[in-house]
């Protein structure tokens, strides 16, 4: 295996560090966005409990004690409870962009080496092909075992390249969709929360 990475030439050696920071990155970022980490379920219920039975203070420290996307935007929402309903929804809004921004930290690092590793595997080739062009131009096409070492160099960085490439591209695209579905819960419990917070009176009878 370390022989077949060797006959590939220098190119193989930013083909595996992309391969290793990819892998690294696809890693975090599924850590990361587990829906436990950034909306809750069971914090969001007991939030929507206590703002109900109009527990600001205990609502306030729920937040605060949660280290999660959706308690930094209801904390947002919770202190300006007190305005009205388009204040809260644009200051709930600034607050899920820089959170939805968040979400999508290192992503366009999977994009980029989808992006980059066949055109590094295309660079092998190339240099294979100019390799074998050489040893033609040296030894004539006589020599079949002297072509082989370029032959082999185009070939084994073509497939590395790819190799790498289509699982970030895959990678890229599912963290994407992940992404897209957890921002999409985060919108619809703010905006239950904000639903809550401009009934006035309406929460009063709720609690009842």
């Amino acid at each position: 295996m370390i022989e077949t990475l060797v006959a590939g030439g220098p190119v193989m050696f930013p083909i595996g560090l992309c391969s290793i920071i990819a892998l690294a990155t696809f890693l975090e970022r599924m850590w990361s966005l587990r829906r436990e980490r950034v909306v809750p379920q069971s914090f969001s219920i007991e939030l929507i409990e206590l703002v109900r039975q109009q527990r600001w203070g205990d609502a306030l420290t729920l937040c605060r004690k949660r280290d999660a996307a959706i308690a930094r935007i209801l904390e947002v929402a919770l202190e300006a409870r007190t305005e009205s309903r388009t204040l809260i929804k644009e200051r709930v809004e600034e607050v899920g962009r820089r959170e939805a921004a968040e979400l999508e930290r290192y992503v366009p690092v999977l994009g980029t080496i989808a992006s980059i590793s066949p055109l590094l595997g295309l660079l092998g080739t190339v240099g294979g092909m100019i390799l074998t062009f050489q040893v033609i131009e040296d030894q004539g096409v006589g020599e079949v075992g002297a072509l082989a070492g370029g032959i082999s160099q185009a070939l084994i960085t073509t497939f590395a390249g790819l190799s790498v490439g289509i699982p970030a591209l895959v990678a890229n695209r599912y963290v994407l969709a992940r992404v897209d579905a957890l921002v999409i819960d985060l919108e619809e419990v703010a905006l239950g929360i904000v639903d809550l917070l401009s009934e006035g009176p309406a929460v009063e009878e709720a609690a009842k």
